[in-house]
């Protein structure tokens, strides 16, 4: 078979670029392997505004900026919580405390930009977020399972902090969304006799019309191949790709047994109520289904305030802090305690963290402001040397006064905690090498 010059030129180039890839993180291939071989998996719990650690994990009380909550014993010792966080207390054997976040971001969408990809907003290059970046490394084989699900995600706050960045559409979450309208000022429906419906949650077009019967979607499939092939599957690029990638992806999932983790009927209504029946409750619910069938990395986010930003407490901190803890307490413990079940919590690494903290002075109306200065994030489960605290701040809680960590630090230890090297390299549009993270890994949290 004769190969003319241009064939033989886009050979010689292809082989280049995956030589020059690969010849960029050849001795982190195997370490990447190997997490993903051992079934690992990450939980990240986001908390769209910015939550204040003076009121969760890191309170003052009898000072000024303290607030009127108090602190409550866990079950490690020297370490508190706020009381309405009585369930998780229970299980601080399994959490670390990073007292001492130090970020220079105060603005929602920049600092949102900031903490998920550790990089500052503004740079040309489309860097991945943290979860499709470690997705990658730890998807199953499996095409019909995704790597990455985002439950309630606040996108619009800064879309390009969620997305795969230069990772590309086959990298992209598939995301869950509420079908329930749910109102966060009024009492929970696991806590209301009038409300007893839990959250609806869904992935829109996942299964087939009802009026569509197997064979049917067959010639659907086979018709829409042949278009897809006669438009040129070599040479087609851009946005044309990018949706063939995306629907490929959609139909391998709609034929797939994964589809049962999406339906949370199949559990007992006891077992809804337990993890609460609001969408984060439902979410921490589905986060579990998920993982017991092999996806990677899931994102729950607890979103349901006004605009989406529930921690954005500007004004009367403290009875929204209250009720959103109760909601997290709950439905974090339970997920705690399912994986637990399930022999599962020693492979699941979990995140808890948003894009900054708050103001330890409280403002005329209640409420505390945007605070990057000195703030927390938790960290736990596998990887992850539990009942510990990183950092102090002060007792005003003004500054961090031990140990800093910086955005790129708290990502690198969290791609140390699931087992993958924050060294490894992934090449851009402009095929340049980017490591995951640039941070140094905290190590004393490790396990």
């Amino acid at each position: 078979m004769r190969t003319n010059r241009r064939d033989c030129l886009r050979n010689m180039l292809a082989v280049g670029a995956v030589a020059g890839a690969t010849h960029c993180w050849p001795s982190n291939l195997a370490g990447a392997m190997n997490a993903a071989g051992q079934g690992r998996h990450l939980v990240i719990l986001w908390m769209s505004g910015g939550p204040s650690q003076m009121d969760t994990f890191d309170l003052k009380p009898g000072t000024t900026n303290g607030g009127p909550f108090k602190e409550i014993q866990t079950t490690v010792p020297g370490l508190q919580f706020s009381e309405h966080l009585s369930k998780l207390s229970q299980h601080a054997e399994h959490l670390s405390i990073i007292r001492g976040m130090q970020t220079k971001e105060g603005d929602h969408s920049r600092g949102t930009y900031l903490i998920r990809t550790g990089q500052r907003p503004g740079a040309p290059i489309r860097y991945p977020a943290i979860p499709t970046a470690l997705a990658k490394e730890l998807a199953s084989d499996d095409p019909s399972i995704p790597g990455y699900v985002s439950i309630l995600p606040n996108v619009f706050i800064n879309p390009p902090a969620f997305s795969a960045g230069f990772l590309g559409a086959s990298r992209e979450p598939l995301t869950v969304g509420s079908t329930v309208s749910y109102d966060p000022t009024q009492p929970t429906p696991a806590a209301s006799a009038t409300q007893d419906q839990p959250a609806n949650l869904k992935v829109d077009n996942l299964s087939p019309q009802p009026f569509l019967d197997k064979e049917r979607i067959q010639r659907r499939k086979e018709f829409w191949n042949m278009l897809q092939e006669s438009y040129g599957a070599q040479s087609r690029g851009g946005a044309a790709a990018t949706h063939d990638t995306v629907y490929r992806r959609a139909m391998k999932l709609s034929e797939s047994s994964l589809v049962e983790a999406f339906d949370l009927d199949q559990e007992s209504m006891d077992t809804r109520r337990r993890f609460g029946f609001d969408p984060f409750g439902q979410g921490c619910l589905m986060a579990r289904r998920l993982i017991e069938r092999g996806v990677a990395v899931v994102e729950v986010s607890l979103s349901d305030g006004p605009g989406g930003l529930s921690w954005d407490s500007h004004a009367d901190n403290f009875t929204q802090v209250k009720r959103l803890s109760e909601q997290l307490d709950r439905s974090w413990s339970e997920l705690i305690n399912d994986l637990k079940e399930r022999d599962l919590l020693k492979r699941t690494t979990f995140a808890w963290m948003g894009e900054f903290g708050r103001t330890p002075a409280i403002n005329p109306q209640g409420g505390r402001d945007h605070f990057p200065n000195a703030w927390t994030c938790v960290l736990g489960g596998a990887g992850i040397q539990g009942g510990s605290i990183v950092g102090k701040t002060s007792e005003d809680g003004m500054e961090v006064t031990d140990r800093p960590v910086a955005a790129p630090d708290l990502l690198a230890t969290l791609c140390k905690a699931v087992g993958v090297d924050p060294q490894i390299e992934n090449v851009d549009e402009d095929r340049r090498p980017i490591k995951i993270s640039e941070g140094v890994p905290i190590k004393e949290i490790l396990a």
